[in-house]
């Protein structure tokens, strides 16, 4: 067992095969439409899968498993609320996006209220997107340094340069495109690890659910009724049921209706009806590949005898997938599950190294005169610099870090949390409410973000709640700017 010759030789097949056929499918790009939005012509099914990958990051590939090795399936509360906050965003959001013919998810809110609302809100997208990207490549290297025994630098390198290579040549389509394989590859690695789990169970299944339900637990529960002692108790206590949906609606809605990072890929289908059908494709596959990881973790509590993972000599439960990977995968399929690991890490940073460089063309340097005078042919030229320059950014950034317990790392963490309600907020403020201007928009926004620094760094509250208080804050504020001030 352990990571041999063979195994390595697997990953780099694997890193080489993405790079060189994602360039080869995208393509050649004509226009800043063509590299950002795929010219508008990319299929339904691709695009669903797309989001998919680019959601699912190393950290649920490795983390989900062992929230379940520790606990129960009571995440997949928060999950329901997901499928429901997409079907929310296909009927809401998306009719809205079509009707403007959007470049990107900030340029409804130029059109709504005006240009500098617009370049407000995706300047605080690309802060925000830059400080949680940097820090999830650098939690990215964690089980690929445990795996593999390389450097955290060389594997940030390892995940980073090659990702950059393939969105720097392939722009959206590439990214897409790879996106597709690199989902179809981590779930062929862990579908394998449970396969090789269960048969070397002396019961198989059966061993699974004993030992899920011994000592009087239930680890297969899902719904948590439990409201706590009090108030602040309930909006305090992770994964309760309301907590659980009112959460995974409000924060999908955020992420999938007003995140450039997987707005962009909706915005590049064919028609409406088109980037329904991926949302909607998305949010089926989303709930059953959750169910999938948690039951891993599960098979992984029965392999391991149920024992806390403290007594396996593991500092947390995010370890016990790559130790089981290390330790116990044969030659060739540990390979397949480094690569998968791999795949999940490109998949969601070649998403925000693409997001990031659109905002900043389209949102941004294509709004000053230099950009507006600037020839089509042009276009491509400076899309690929600011992708380079990102992905440099990125890379760097997430260098800088030296180990997870750093305040930083925490800080950037939690600065997608309160920033995404006073982004949906906005972005309700401009579709619900027709007696709002952009002045009311920017109170409230602000007093969003301010709320949630409150909340987020000063109260016990869970994140569950976090995007439902910030988006609540925004709609309330705006709304009473509106009200109590005097129409210009």
């Amino acid at each position: 067992m352990g990571f041999a010759l063979l195994d390595y030789v697997i990953v780099i097949v694997y890193l080489v095969g993405v790079t060189v056929i994602g360039t080869i499918i995208a393509g050649k790009q004509h226009s800043s439409r063509d590299y950002f939005l795929g010219g508008k012509s990319m299929s339904w099914w691709s695009v669903g899968f797309s989001i998919v990958a680019s959601e699912t990051s190393t950290l649920t590939f490795i983390s989900i498993p062992g929230l379940a090795y520790k606990s129960d399936m009571h995440f997949l509360q928060l999950v329901f609320g997901y499928f429901i906050g997409r079907l929310l965003v296909s009927v809401i959001f998306i009719p809205a996006y079509y009707k403007g013919n959007l470049e990107t998810a900030y340029d409804f809110l130029g059109k709504r209220y005006g240009i500098p609302l617009r370049q407000f809100t995706s300047s605080v997208f690309i802060v925000t997107r830059v400080l949680a990207s940097g820090v999830r490549l650098f939690a990215t290297a964690i089980p690929v340094h445990l795996i593999t025994g390389l450097s955290y630098a060389n594997s940030i390198l390892l995940i980073g340069v090659f990702t950059l290579a393939y969105t720097y040549v392939g722009g959206l389509k590439a990214v897409v495109a790879m996106d597709v394989v690199q989902m179809f590859i981590y779930l062929t690695g862990a579908g394998a690890a449970m396969v090789l789990i269960v048969n070397a169970l002396p019961h198989g299944w059966a061993d699974v659910y004993a030992y899920a339900t011994s000592n009087g637990a239930n680890k297969f529960e899902i719904f948590n009724f439990s409201c706590g002692s009090g108030f602040l108790a309930f909006i305090s206590a992770p994964y309760t049921l309301i907590g659980g949906f009112v959460g995974g609606t409000f924060l999908t809605m955020a992420s999938h209706g007003t995140d450039q990072l997987l707005v962009q890929r909706l915005l590049g289908c064919k028609r409406r009806w088109d980037s329904q059908r991926a949302l909607m494709l998305d949010a089926t596959f989303i709930v059953i590949q959750f169910a999938f990881f948690l039951v891993l973790g599960l098979c992984l509590f029965a392999f391991y005898k149920g024992v806390p993972f403290q007594s396996l000599g593991l500092h947390s439960s995010d370890e016990i997938f790559p130790k089981f990977i290390v330790e116990q995968l044969p030659t060739g399929l540990a390979g397949l599950l480094v690569a998968g690991v791999l795949a999940s890490a490109m998949g969601t940073l070649s998403s925000s190294i693409s997001s990031l460089a659109s905002a900043t063309f389209l949102d941004l340097f294509k709004m000053t005169s230099r950009g507006k005078a600037l020839h089509v042919s042009k276009e491509v030229m400076w899309s690929k610099l600011f992708t380079l320059f990102w992905g440099i950014v990125l890379i760097g950034g997430a260098m800088l870090f030296t180990d997870t317990s750093s305040p930083v790392v925490e800080i950037g963490l939690k600065i997608a949390s309160f920033t995404y309600g006073g982004l949906l907020g906005t972005f309700f403020l401009g579709l619900l409410f027709r007696n709002t201007a952009q002045r009311d928009a920017y109170i409230g926004f602000c007093a969003g973000i301010l709320v949630m620094i409150y909340v987020v760094f000063g109260t016990s509250i869970d994140f569950t709640w976090h995007t439902f208080i910030g988006t609540s804050v925004t709609i309330l504020v705006g709304n009473a700017s509106a009200m109590a001030l005097p129409k210009r």
